[in-house]
């Protein structure tokens, strides 16, 4: 299917498209006229890109346990699962802290924007 179709199907935009080809995360076939040619293996890979992604997890990661999260076999898998899931964690464990941070800021800015309305007052 053309790049269009493959959007639609997809949900994902044809920039997002390029842009996974562009990073190595998929390899589309081509027409003889050059256009891409998205098969339904390639649209399933750009769904588990999408929901990585949408998971927050960084494109270096995706990356790297991509081949095997994608590959079909169960030994790939499971290969690849506990240094995932550790990087997985370790990046979860960074969210935490910078989600916490910025509480610590919003709680600051908070104490200030009430002090400063009092003495408006």
């Amino acid at each position: 299917m053309k790049i269009s179709e493959a959007s639609r199907v997809s949900g994902v935009s044809a920039r997002s498209l390029r842009h996974y080809e562009d990073e190595g995360l998929i390899s589309p076939g081509r027409f003889s006229n050059g256009f891409r040619d998205y098969c339904q293996s390639t649209i399933d890979r750009v769904l588990v890109i999408r929901s990585l992604l949408e998971s927050g997890l960084p494109l270096r990661l995706i990356r790297e346990v991509l081949p095997t999260l994608t590959d079909g076999t169960v030994a790939g898998t499971q290969a690849v699962c506990a240094e995932f899931l550790v990087e997985a964690q370790n990046y979860r464990d960074r969210l935490v802290a910078r989600i916490a941070a910025l509480s610590d800021q919003r709680r600051a800015l908070d104490k200030y924007l009430r002090e400063a309305r009092r003495n408006d007052l």
